[in-house]
């Protein structure tokens, strides 16, 4: 089966062809590290985690490159660049916490990692720094003057979009569009006020390195060219982000690359949407500003908030909320509960029948077609979990056996390659008084005593026991 993929350059499905047959290129914009990061953030880091994960799953050789973002990105606004004008947020950082900028970034990037070790994400064949990539943004910079697609004023290099035909396609931010709604005060010494700046020149900064202009410091636009080129190459298939980054980030990006190389650099477009909190965008004077600390200091599974951050389609905006947590904590349970199944029929030497069941194996043909059929289709992640949840409704109905449970829990395991949602949810080993007390309800409610049993579930409950009662018989798990 084809995969296609929305791209957001020519805005439609296509199919998806890579420049090199079995192997994938794919450039994630990653994180600015000054603060914790926020659930919406990871939002975009796992929907990028899930279309690697599938491009695998489908037998692809993936390089997937992240950047780190540690100088550059800037907290105000104009019309193109948000690098032009106002504080470097990790200057900020720097200063409201009173720790050098290398301090602040190398805090927060083991911050990310730790965050998405938890949360499982693949990680990336390398996370660049910006700040390590200096040398490389200045042969950029120089090679794009040399071709008079920029200029240089009072030692600062400011790329001239007039000079690239295409800027706005990705975006539909016309240079038309963008004169008409030009902010008044940009700085002056711009030709244009939708010019962008490549190189900068600003004594205040923190963070300046020498340059053919002068001391100064790379704009935001330009390290994602900078470590794009150098490890993926001038030919890249996929380029992932969240909408934010679509303009200008993207946009300039866009280009950048295309200037500096003579041709087009990236194939496919991919962005995820934005994530809402109570159907409002997140925000801290609205109280409604979730880190992901914030939602594991909850007392939630690292795997319950991936799973609920996954669980709408990447292109559709999330609605956060406790109800979601909740709902995706009880999937996840009930995925849990099916693997241990599962595992205890596998483990099973009562009943060794080697051979699956020819109703299995339709069963598992069905849930396969109907889970890929979806994510094939640009990722629908929605319809491909809801496969899965059909597939064990229609299991549960057999009389699994030895083999079967085996074939099953593989299938189980491939699906989960894509998830990962699974495999670090780890069983503990079995407690010798949760198993009798199991039998002990078994046995109450064959005799009748349903008083019995009922105190028996309550309690378990009480230690975090999840009992889940299937025509096989009584399964456990510990909750999440």
């Amino acid at each position: 089966m084809t995969l296609y993929l929305y791209n957001t350059y020519t805005k439609k499905k296509e199919e998806f062809n890579s420049f090199e047959p079995g192997e994938v290129k794919v450039y994630s914009c990653g994180p600015t590290v000054y603060s914790h990061p926020h659930i919406g953030n990871f939002r975009s880091f796992i929907a990028a985690d899930i279309l690697c994960r599938y491009l695998r799953y489908k037998g692809y050789e993936v390089t997937q490159i992240m950047n780190i973002t540690d100088v550059g990105h800037l907290t105000t606004d104009d019309n193109l660049a948000p690098d032009d004008e106002g504080v470097d947020k990790i200057q900020l950082a720097a200063q409201s916490e009173k720790k050098s900028p290398k301090e602040i970034t190398e805090f927060y990037a083991n911050k990310f990692f730790e965050l998405s070790k938890l949360l499982n994400l693949y990680p990336a064949s390398h996370y660049p720094k910006a700040t390590e990539h200096i040398p490389e943004m200045i042969a950029i910079t120089r090679r794009l003057l040399e071709k008079g697609y920029a200029y240089a004023v009072n030692g600062s290099i400011y790329y001239d979009i007039s000079k690239f035909a295409d800027y706005g396609k990705l975006s539909g931010n016309t240079l038309e569009n963008l004169k008409a709604g030009a902010r008044v005060g940009i700085k002056s010494e711009k030709k244009s006020p939708m010019d962008f700046a490549l190189w900068k020149q600003d004594p205040k900064h923190l963070m300046q390195w020498d340059s053919p202009w002068g001391r100064g410091f790379p704009g935001w636009h330009l390290e994602c060219s900078a470590m794009a080129l150098k490890y993926l190459g001038e030919q890249i298939d996929i380029h992932t982000g969240g909408e934010d980054n679509i303009f200008p980030h993207h946009e300039c990006e866009i280009a950048q690359s295309e200037a500096f190389t003579g041709h087009k650099v990236i194939k496919y477009w991919v962005h995820a949407r934005h994530l809402l909190v109570d159907n409002q965008k997140m925000s801290k004077s609205l109280g409604n500003f979730y880190t992901v600390d914030d939602i594991l200091k909850q007392g939630y599974h690292p795997m319950v908030l991936r799973y609920a951050l996954m669980s709408s389609h990447y292109g559709q905006q999330l609605n956060f909320n406790m109800d979601l947590l909740k709902a995706s904590k009880g999937a996840l349970e009930r995925l849990i509960s099916f693997r241990r199944m599962l595992e205890q029929r596998a483990e099973s030497l009562e009943h060794r029948v080697v051979q699956v069941s020819a109703q299995i194996q339709a069963q598992i043909a069905v849930s396969k077609k109907a889970f890929e059929e979806a994510m094939d289709d640009n990722l629908n992640i929605s319809e491909a979990l809801g496969s899965i949840f059909d597939f064990i409704t229609e299991v549960n109905k057999s009389d699994i056996q030895y083999a079967d449970a085996v074939a099953i829990k593989s299938v189980l395991g491939d699906f989960d390659n894509v998830l990962g949602v699974l495999s670090v949810v780890k069983q503990k080993d079995a407690d010798d008084e949760i198993e009798k007390l199991v039998i002990e309800r078994t046995l109450a409610r064959k005799e009748g005593n349903f008083k019995r049993a009922d105190e028996i579930r309550k309690y378990l409950e009480g230690k975090g026991i999840i009992l889940e009662d299937t025509p096989r018989g009584t399964t456990w798990h510990r909750g999440l």
